[in-house]
């Protein structure tokens, strides 16, 4: 099965992660890619300032860019749209698509905790997707607009699944989030370099807030938040990729250290062309200094979680976690989400 897609903001960080990841993907033909009224017109690789550690593929450096709109990818044959847009632009443009039918897999933080729009992780919470009926019931949209979670989210989530069993009841995270996170012109060098800055617009909410809807339950009309109690912590650091977190937990039952470690290695990846064999990669006691964004940002292709530094604390236990923010963070999430889309028959 091969599917016609699209990437909307295909120039910048993230939609430069995209072209990566869809370069000879198994169901995915690139067909479009769109930007701003500046980029438009230009080939690919006149448009972008190539940032990905690898060069542009032959096929997508000579693509014309296109204006973001459905009329710029009416001709395409387009059946799945990628979304790296900016939150303010995506709220304005991203409806323009749904309207025509279009289904549309997106990062972009606008609308995420929408009642009616999944946010999604394909290991964690994948019954979620059929909020989709809600959504076009009560919008009357034809398309669909899935959401993936924010980097930093994503980073710690999946390990609050693996021992959501053992009932964790409240949840302190303090990030170390890499640059790469702000988009290019995001943080300026002056800012970073022997620095460290200790506040991320934004992004403390969005932990606390997407952490709960994403380990909720869905009962076929909405989701239910977590109950458990999230507060975050969102600090920029020095490095180029790979958000670093430091996570605290307390639980209402008392696992072992052993326990916690056991559920995060055994919790199940899903069977999606682009998931890891093992989601969640552990470090033992004999190398509590891991995680580290350069030694572990690219496990599994940059698409795992790496965790490590278990200690028992007097309120119940800390650790550390990793992901790659601009694959498995970002546009890893929403080709993850795609394939679910395509698996579920959404596509």
């Amino acid at each position: 099965m091969s599917v016609q897609v699209g990437i909307l903001g295909a120039t910048g960080a993230v939609g430069q992660r995209f072209i990566q990841l869809l370069d000879d993907h198994p169901t995915f033909d690139l067909a479009a890619v769109t930007a701003s009224s500046d980029s438009a017109g230009k080939t690919y690789r006149e448009a972008a300032k190539w940032r990905v550690d690898t060069p542009i593929p032959d096929d997508v450096a000579d693509m014309e860019v296109v204006e973001t709109s459905p009329a710029g990818i009416a001709d395409a044959g387009v059946e799945l749209l990628f979304s790296s847009l900016p939150s303010s632009v995506a709220a304005a443009v991203e409806p323009d698509f749904l309207e025509e039918g279009y289904v549309v897999s997106s990062n972009s933080s606008n609308d995420r905790m929408a009642t009616d729009v999944p946010l999604t992780i394909p290991e964690i919470n994948p019954d979620h997707l059929d909020l989709i009926e809600v959504q076009r019931d009560e919008r009357g949209w034809d398309g669909a607009l899935v959401k993936n979670p924010n980097c930093s989210t994503i980073t710690m989530v999946p390990t609050l699944a693996a021992i959501d069993e053992f009932a964790f009841e409240r949840v302190h995270v303090s990030t170390l989030q890499a640059v790469s996170g702000a988009g290019y012109s995001g943080v300026t060098s002056m800012e970073i370099i022997d620095n460290a800055i200790p506040h991320i617009g934004g992004e403390e909410e969005k932990m606390e807030t997407e952490s709960r809807k994403l380990l909720g339950e869905f009962d076929g009309a909405e989701v239910r938040l977590h109950d458990a109690e999230v507060a975050a912590s969102c600090n920029r650091i020095p490095t180029l990729d790979g958000h670093l977190e430091n996570v605290f937990v307390e639980f209402a039952a008392d696992p072992s250290l052993e326990d916690l470690r056991e559920a995060m290695r055994s919790f199940e990846s899903a069977d999606l062309p682009s998931s890891p064999d093992q989601l969640i990669k552990v470090y033992d006691d004999d190398e509590p200094d891991r995680p580290q964004p350069r030694l572990d940002r690219t496990y599994a292709d940059g698409m795992g979680i790496v965790a490590g530094g278990l200690q028992e604390t007097d309120l119940g236990v800390k650790y550390n976690c990793l992901a790659h923010n601009t694959i498995r963070g970002a546009a890893g999430a929403s080709l993850l989400n795609g394939e679910l889309l395509v698996e579920q028959g959404y596509v």
